[in-house]
């Protein structure tokens, strides 16, 4: 079962800064990605490449966080790349779809974008504790509180959402070897079969979801949680390395933006 981008115990420097550092980079990275062209492009992937060295997690881990999104990033290429208009490069005889050497530059630079994206969010969930990235998303929200957003809250619902993306996933993994076992056809992939699979599949998947977001409340509630700013056991604080990093931050998101 692939789990995506859960955390991975290592001991690597991308591991031990300080998530607040990372939550911010990993903002910054986003917002520079969008807005460059195929120079700054090769420069953020070289930044990104040294950064999964960094992290010690093994490259096929790190792009196999990309194999849920490849049928989303085939569909965005092939828009980008039939519907630009521009000089023809490829014509697709009788069909009237025609592919430009202008669509293909386009559709290679925004599916770059967003794979680059992707490999950033994973390198974020891949070096940080849940536990961690939470308290690090609620003190970066913190500020809010003087306007009525309860920042704590916010974190909480942040956390759960993590907790349950690898629940849901062994959910689903149960439910489909417990209807393999018991004779029913998955490899069918006839439009009228592949309706009633989804439709075999959702339908407990929800149900037991349900079931594990009630025995949440039920446990939350046996312990007295409520609502309200709360204390944690290690109180977060910037060191020399996230310091630094901050400070490189900058110059490093300058120069992906002058070379793009």
């Amino acid at each position: 079962m692939n789990n995506g981008a859960l955390y991975q115990s290592l001991d690597s420097p991308l591991h031990g800064l300080d998530p607040r550092v990372k939550i911010v980079a990993v903002i910054v990275l986003s917002i520079v990605l969008l807005r460059v062209e195929e120079a700054g492009l090769g420069i953020a992937t070289v930044i990104l490449a040294v950064l999964v060295w960094l992290s010690r997690i093994p490259l096929s881990r790190v792009l196999k966080t990309l194999q849920p999104f490849l049928l989303f990033f085939a569909v965005l290429f092939l828009l980008y790349a039939l519907s630009t208009p521009g000089t023809v490069w490829v014509d697709l005889g009788p069909l009237p779809l025609r592919v430009t050497a202008e669509g293909l530059d386009l559709a290679i630079s925004q599916v770059g974008k967003f794979l680059l994206l992707v490999v950033v969010a994973s390198l974020l969930t891949m070096t940080t504790r849940p536990e961690h990235l939470t308290a690090g998303l609620e003190r970066l929200l913190r500020p809010l509180t003087t306007i009525g957003i309860p920042s704590h809250d916010l974190a909480l619902m942040v956390s759960l959402s993590f907790r349950f993306i690898p629940e849901v996933a062994s959910e689903f993994h149960a439910i489909r070897q417990a209807q393999l076992a018991r004779g029913f056809d998955g490899e069918n992939r006839r439009p009228a079969n592949l309706i009633r699979s989804i439709v075999h599949l959702s339908s407990p998947l929800v149900v037991n979801v349900f079931r594990r977001c009630d025995q949440l409340v039920d446990a939350m509630e046996a312990r007295g949680y409520g609502p309200g700013q709360r204390t944690y056991l290690y109180e977060l604080q910037l060191q020399t390395a996230d310091w630094a990093c901050l400070a490189a931050l900058v110059p490093l998101a300058a120069i992906i933006l002058a070379s793009g």
